[in-house]
């Protein structure tokens, strides 16, 4: 594991289109599919990433009451199958319905959906208003293994409550996520 930080994409960038498979249902999901009507979060996460795991059950929580506020989510993992067998699709989907995941699990065997994110760890979270613009990027709070600091979701929330006001999140007040590179093939 390599700690690495968000490559913080810039604000305001238009959400790349994307066709991947949910390794729960099957389906080949795209940006449509899976977008909310009032935003869209997007999360790279993986099943191994002892800062994901960190995370997951206040992440679970708090996507369940966002996708009731109208915001889509949709989680992918990048990281090379070969490498890293536990993040291959079969055990996606053990995962995903092992903590009931309420939103799509999509695997990007190519990588190209991270490589069109700048998507550079797991957890690393973007949130996109109605019209697809990127409007934060970053940690979902300031909780990581070992700090004691509580997982509350505050940097996320705190965005996404903006989004739902029409308003905007400084961008002086987005952090970088940390937490795992994502595992490049070859």
């Amino acid at each position: 594991m390599a700690l690495t930080p968000s490559s913080m994409l810039p604000i305001g960038t238009t959400a790349s289109d994307f066709l991947l498979p949910d390794t729960v249902s099957g389906d080949n999901l795209s940006y449509e599919r899976v977008e909310g009507d009032r935003g869209t979060v997007i999360l790279f996460i993986c099943n191994h990433c002892p800062y994901v795991l960190h995370i997951r059950d206040a992440l679970m929580s708090l996507a369940r009451e966002y996708m009731g506020r109208g915001v889509g989510f949709a989680a992918v993992s990048s990281n090379d199958a070969d490498s890293h067998p536990e993040d291959g699709p079969e055990r996606m989907a053990e995962v995903a319905k092992q903590i009931d995941m309420p939103f799509p699990y999509l695997h990007d065997a190519t990588q190209d959906m991270a490589r069109a994110y700048r998507a550079a760890c797991t957890p690393d979270i973007f949130v996109f208003d109605a019209g697809r613009r990127l409007v934060y990027r970053g940690r979902f709070d300031g909780a990581t293994p070992g700090n004691d600091v509580p997982v509350t979701g505050a940097d996320l929330r705190t965005a996404l409550d903006a989004l739902l006001v029409g308003g905007m999140v400084p961008e002086d007040d987005q952090l970088p996520s940390m937490g795992c590179n994502i595992k490049w093939a070859g």
